[in-house]
């Protein structure tokens, strides 16, 4: 963890149930990244920087880590498609879905676990594609330092 001028960073959001990340930039300043629906990448929103941080709204909550990574890859696996590993992954947890859907019934703890793991995994699997493609967003620490 980092800390900018007394903001404790990265922390992150649900804007719109959208979500968003600040972080640290080299220089000590803050940056906010957003998900792209379209891509699974990140896409700059330093314009929302003030917004999350002094003004909120309805529309804006600060969540844990593991909410981030929970949401960012339930996003991910609704809104893209494709081949691989990755995209396997995915439509694991879109199946247990749709059984739990069919069945009318919440998750047992056991496919709660199992999704959230998924989950997990894929988030650092998506995010080392990305920073392998050049995504200035990406970070797949994320996925893997401690809560």
């Amino acid at each position: 963890m980092s800390q900018v001028r007394g903001l404790v960073l990265p922390r992150f959001f649900s804007y719109y149930d959208s979500p968003l990340k600040l972080v640290e930039t080299t220089d000590g300043g803050v940056a906010g990244w957003r998900l792209s629906k379209d891509t699974g990448g990140w896409n700059a929103a330093n314009n929302l920087i003030n917004k999350v941080l002094f003004v909120g709204g309805d529309e804006v909550s600060q969540i844990s880590r593991e909410e981030f990574i929970q949401l960012t890859e339930h996003d991910r696996g609704r809104y893209l498609r494709g081949e691989g590993a990755i995209f396997a992954l995915y439509e694991t947890v879109r199946a247990i879905e749709e059984t739990l859907g069919r069945e009318r019934r919440y998750p047992t703890l056991e496919e709660q676990a199992l999704i959230r793991g998924i989950r997990r995994r894929t988030f650092v699997m998506f995010e080392e594609q990305l920073q392998q493609a050049g995504d200035p967003g990406a970070d797949p620490t994320i996925g893997t330092a401690a809560s």
